[in-house]
Parts: structure tokens; C-alpha cells; sequence
């Protein structure tokens, strides 16, 4: 006679299986947001109010605490509890309703700011937000040129930079760019209105180099190039602004230079080590860049001369000066 105990263990674990993808099905599943501090209530799908069902949060059961009949009450919620919410029927554990709680605020005004660094060719506009809302945000961005709207060509890196091509140069005629912010809980939005020369502002300049100059104590020689994003620096010329100082110091000494990309430095102290920057704007509009990487570097110094010193001893000056401990035998 063959034993009924396997066929009775098949079938306990076939119920375990059912009841185990009950609960895990994805029936009627969606994204709930919720500001913080609401109070939220869940419906358990189509069940009636005073049906008996258990809901999980994350997989964990949720105390009955926070049910009101069938529906789950919370409270002021924050942060922590953004999450996937289950309600299963009753003791049979199907699933009646799933969504996934998202809980955050919604967005405050945007930052937004818009720079030429490549004149005469365009400009860009880049954004973020001054606090994080936790949910997902959408941005749109217009542009509007006098009547005329301009399309704003989006990075694929970063993603919230988008770029505008110039098609009228010395233009007298304003820009206006308006960034709006969305997501599930509210919207913003800010606008900036400017004048093409305003807005120029090119990178810093690239390859700093200072080094000593040779016999010269108090010079250092300092080169650069321009920037390699300013396109035309030969009918769009830049003029620069140097800063050194040495490290014992706080005080800066400026020296604007009108062109060239190289400067000496005259006025050194000797033996002193300097930090060096500099930074670049065009000759007529717009604004300074911000400041280049800091090089350091030390004016020549002369190498110190080796000092040789001969002492001559005689043996009747040693003789007198030896110490008693040190005469040898038999002396005096």
C-alpha cells in the first residue's frame, strides 16, 4: 500500500505557493503622492468598509491601529513612510489592492541661470531646485527672443542645461526665459529678462604656469592660454585679470593685463612661495570668469656656497688644554 504522507505534504505546499502569490500578484497597482504632513487614507480596492483585510507595508503587516474598517489611516505622514501598501482579503491573503506611496513637497522656486562663454555663438541656461522635493520633477523651459520664440536644445549631459544658437548678434532687443517646474504636488516657476552683452561671461583660462626666472629673486614668470570654449579670440579678444600672493599673506595684488597670455611678476619677495591665478573677459561686454586652478611657485633662489674651514692644532696647545683624566701614564 503506498504512503498517503508525500501526497499530504504536496498539498500543503501547493497552498503555501498560492497563498504566497496571493500576496506577492501586482493586481491593481499604482504610484499614490502624498505631501508631508497629510493625513492619507486607503481604500482596500473594491472591498466594502466593514470587510476584515490586513494590509502590509513594505511586506510587513500594519497594525489595526491605523484601520478604520477596511480603509488604512495615516497620520502626518513624512518621509519614511514612502513605500509599497498591500490589502489582502481577509485570512485567504488575496490581494485586493496595491500602491506604492510616495510622500515629498512640492517644488520652490527654481534657480535659474543663463551665460554666454562661447560669444558670438550662443548662450546657455542651466537649472536646479534649492531643496529636494522626493518625487520626480519635470522641467519646460521657453525662450522668447522680442516675438519670437527659440528653441532651447537640451544636454543629454548634464540633464538640466539646455543651449540657445544666436540668430542676430548685437541684438538690442531683450531675452526672456522662463523655467516652470512640476511634479504631482504643485508647481513653480521663475523668469529671467536680459540683454545679449549681460550675460557674456567666459570660462577661466586653462594651462596656468608660473615658474622662477633664472638669476632673479624676485620674478616669476606666469603663462596661460585662453579658454578653449571662447571660439574666436581673435575678433573677440580677452583681456585678463592676474592675482598672486605669497602663502604668509592674505592680501591679494592684482595686475589687469589688456592682452597677451603672459605677465612677470617683478615685485616677488625672495625665497617665498606664491599662489597664482588668473581670470578672463572680454575686451567691451559682459562680466569676469571666475578664477583659474591655482598654481604655485617659488622665485629663484641662488644654491648656497659650500664653506670650508682648516684648523691647525699644535701638539703644545693640545698638550696644555688635555684633561687630567686623559694624561697618559707617567705624566708629571
Amino acid at each position: 500500500m503506498a504512503n498517503p504522507v508525500p501526497s499530504a505534504c504536496c498539498v500543503v505546499l501547493a497552498v503555501v505557493v498560492v497563498v504566497y502569490a496571493q500576496r506577492h500578484s501586482q493586481q491593481d497597482s499604482h504610484i499614490q503622492y502624498e505631501r508631508v504632513g497629510a493625513d492619507v487614507t486607503m481604500k482596500c480596492g473594491s472591498m466594502d468598509w466593514d470587510a476584515a483585510v490586513t494590509w502590509t507595508a513594505n511586506g510587513t503587516d500594519i497594525d489595526d491601529s491605523h484601520l478604520n474598517g477596511s480603509y488604512l489611516i495615516l497620520k502626518k505622514v513624512d518621509l519614511t513612510q514612502s513605500g509599497q501598501y498591500s490589502c489582502y482579503e481577509g485570512s485567504s491573503w488575496h490581494l485586493k489592492y496595491q500602491t506604492y506611496l510616495r510622500v515629498g513637497v512640492p517644488p520652490k522656486e527654481p534657480v535659474l541661470m543663463c551665460r554666454s562663454n562661447n560669444y558670438p555663438k550662443g548662450f546657455y541656461c542651466s537649472w536646479h531646485l534649492p531643496s529636494p522635493t522626493y518625487i520626480p520633477n519635470s522641467f519646460n523651459i521657453s525662450v522668447i527672443h522680442g516675438t519670437r520664440e527659440m528653441v532651447c536644445e537640451k544636454d543629454i549631459f548634464p540633464k538640466n542645461r539646455c543651449h540657445i544658437r544666436y540668430l542676430q548678434l548685437f541684438s538690442t532687443v531683450k531675452y526672456k526665459v522662463t523655467l516652470t517646474v512640476t511634479n504631482a504636488l504643485g508647481k513653480n516657476s521663475t523668469t529671467l529678462t536680459f540683454d545679449e552683452f549681460a550675460i557674456v561671461k567666459p570660462d577661466p583660462p586653462e594651462s596656468v604656469v608660473a615658474k622662477p626666472v633664472p638669476n632673479n629673486p624676485r620674478r616669476l614668470e606666469v603663462s596661460w592660454q585662453n579658454p578653449s570654449s571662447w571660439p574666436d579670440p581673435e575678433s573677440f579678444p580677452l583681456k585678463f585679470f592676474l592675482r598672486y600672493r605669497p602663502l604668509i599673506l592674505d592680501q591679494w595684488q592684482h595686475v589687469e593685463l589688456s592682452d597677451g597670455t603672459s605677465h612677470t611678476i617683478t615685485d616677488a619677495y625672495a625665497g617665498k612661495e606664491y599662489i597664482i591665478q588668473v581670470a578672463a573677459k572680454d575686451n567691451d561686454i559682459g562680466t569676469w570668469s571666475d578664477w583659474s586652478v591655482a598654481v604655485h611657485a617659488t622665485p629663484w633662489t641662488e644654491e648656497p656656497k659650500q664653506l670650508t674651514t682648516e684648523v691647525q692644532i699644535t701638539g703644545e696647545t693640545l698638550t696644555q688644554h688635555k684633561h687630567p683624566a686623559l694624561r697618559g701614564p707617567g705624566y708629571g
